[in-house]
């Protein structure tokens, strides 16, 4: 059996609505309050929570974006470490070869350009855990400890080069250190365009930077080179040839 109540007239179940409504609103206020003094109670814990996240996130993002390499890009900067330091054994000897004032500049160019690569080098393998190399140096001889690719890698010099840009003195040293040097220059933009073009290689950001750098600075020396030796064969010397820059 269903209860059905009347509420008689139109009236009545207008004031019956009406005495409903501020029930209602009160009870959904309440809630309301309730859920809002929650939120504001956990507040400051979530704070909390959040710069704990943010910071492990950041964490976790560095180490992955350190662990986005490849054994080429180890390779690679291996490698290329060795190659800048028979660039600096070239270029430190300028100061005792009677080189030209010209040539004397872009030597001491080189060996800053290079020397801070090395250490930036080196440093990617040490945060990476990887075998760092260590160059000595002393006259044409470059011993490396560790790791050692670089007699492998294109544009080095042989000993016997090395010998004969020894023996040299003067205009005979500037073109043949201009000679030498951009095959050497050559050989290293030709190493940054394996690596890029190796399946995975370069990803890594500070990677990628490094080789990008030492290609751009090395074909930007190759040009200066050429213009140089040119200037050296056409019997000008090297430091008023237009465009060298020096």
């Amino acid at each position: 059996m269903t209860n059905t109540k009347h509420w008689g007239s139109p009236g009545a179940l207008l004031a019956a609505l009406v005495a409903i409504a501020p029930a209602a609103c009160a009870h959904g206020t309440a809630t309301q309050n309730a859920q809002t003094g929650a939120q504001t109670e956990n507040e400051p814990q979530a704070a909390g929570q959040s710069d704990e996240q943010i910071e492990a996130l950041y964490l976790a993002r560095t180490d992955s974006a350190q662990m986005r390499f490849t054994e080429a890009d180890v390779r690679f900067m291996t490698g290329m470490i060795g190659h800048h330091a028979q660039a600096l054994v070239m270029a430190g000897l300028a100061p005792t070869h009677d080189a030209s004032p010209s040539l004397d500049i872009l030597c001491a160019r080189i060996i800053n350009a290079q020397k801070d690569e090395i250490a930036g080098m080196q440093l990617w393998l040490s945060d990476r855990g990887q075998p760092v190399p260590e160059v000595d140096i002393h006259g044409t001889t470059m011993m490396v400890h560790g790791p050692d690719y670089a007699m492998h890698m294109p544009g080095m010099l042989t000993q016997e080069q090395l010998d004969e840009l020894d023996a040299a003195r003067g205009e005979d040293f500037d073109r043949l250190f201009l000679t030498f040097m951009i095959q050497h220059h050559q050989g290293a933009v030709t190493m940054v365009e394996e690596l890029l073009a190796t399946d995975g290689a370069g990803q890594d950001e500070a990677a990628f930077k490094l080789a990008s750098d030492i290609q751009a600075d090395q074909r930007a020396e190759i040009d200066r080179m050429e213009i140089m030796l040119e200037a050296i064969s056409g019997g000008t010397d090297g430091a008023e040839a237009p465009g060298s820059g020096l």
